[in-house]
């Protein structure tokens, strides 16, 4: 674990910051220096941020809907009146919520599935960009995924693919302002199994089946053969976040072990 402090008198807001890599990126930024604002929609969030205060963080929560633009809105305007400025911005929310072949997808999930995996990173890069022009700098680290190439999962991999675009075109708009904006591309992550799931309907067999087709697709295409681990991404965010990437922006950078999604 590095020992570096990459983000000191850095203030870092991280999105889905309740578990898995939210969680990850939250504490290794506080042991690198960072004050946080932390945002998630769950409770559970306010454990992080007692982890993250031990370590030493200054730390604010953010309860908010990020699927909507006044969650975002929420999120932004606390950071500026809890310490004044917006140095990074962590979008981490989205994920997979159904696993099945297109033409089963119902309405109501595509657009769910779309709500959930762009809207937010859309709406965040929104409502702190403002804060960002203002002081002259900042970074931006959109959660993106390898699963832009992908089965059972059509929905999340047009979304995910939004968010490369975005990542593009908001770099190239905002380079000259001193605005880096990149996003990491996550393989398929070892992770403990989330204490709130995005799905909270038992999976029936074939939907397992499915879900499955998924997992052997991930491992087959990764040139490693296996999934990551939370740490492995987290190293990856942050490194986009930090100074030492001072010129890179515009980038998408696959961490899926060889798979480039």
């Amino acid at each position: 674990m590095s020992d570096r402090q990459r983000f000191s008198d850095k203030v870092v807001l991280v999105t889905g910051a309740a578990q898995g890599i939210g969680r990850g990126v939250a504490l290794r930024a506080a042991r690198e220096g960072a004050q946080l604002v932390l945002a998630d929609r769950a409770d559970l969030v306010e454990q992080v941020a007692a982890e993250a205060i031990a370590l030493g963080a200054r730390v604010s929560v953010c309860k908010a809907d990020l699927e909507h633009y006044a969650g975002a809105r929420q999120l932004a305007e606390l950071a500026m009146a809890d310490f004044g400025r917006i140095d990074v911005l962590i979008n981490n929310v989205g994920g997979t919520i159904w696993a099945q072949p297109f033409e089963v997808y119902r309405e109501e999930q595509i657009e769910a599935e779309i709500r959930r995996s762009l809207f937010p990173t859309l709406w965040c890069c929104r409502a702190v960009l403002p804060a960002m022009l203002e002081q002259g700098g900042g970074a931006i680290v959109n959660v993106s995924s390898i699963a832009t190439r992908s089965i059972y999962r059509v929905p999340y991999a047009a979304a995910k693919g939004g968010v490369n675009a975005l990542t593009a075109s908001l770099a190239l708009e905002n380079a000259e302002h001193g605005i880096r904006v990149n996003a990491v591309a996550t393989g398929g992550t070892e992770a403990p199994p989330r204490a709130i799931p995005r799905n909270s309907t038992p999976l029936n067999e074939q939907e397992l089946r499915w879900y499955q087709g998924i997992v052997d697709q991930t491992i087959a295409h990764s040139a490693m053969h296996r999934y990551g681990s939370i740490d492995e991404q987290v190293g990856a965010i942050l490194f986009l976040a930090s100074d030492e990437a001072s010129y890179i922006t515009g980038s998408v950078l696959p961490v899926g072990g060889g798979d480039q999604g």
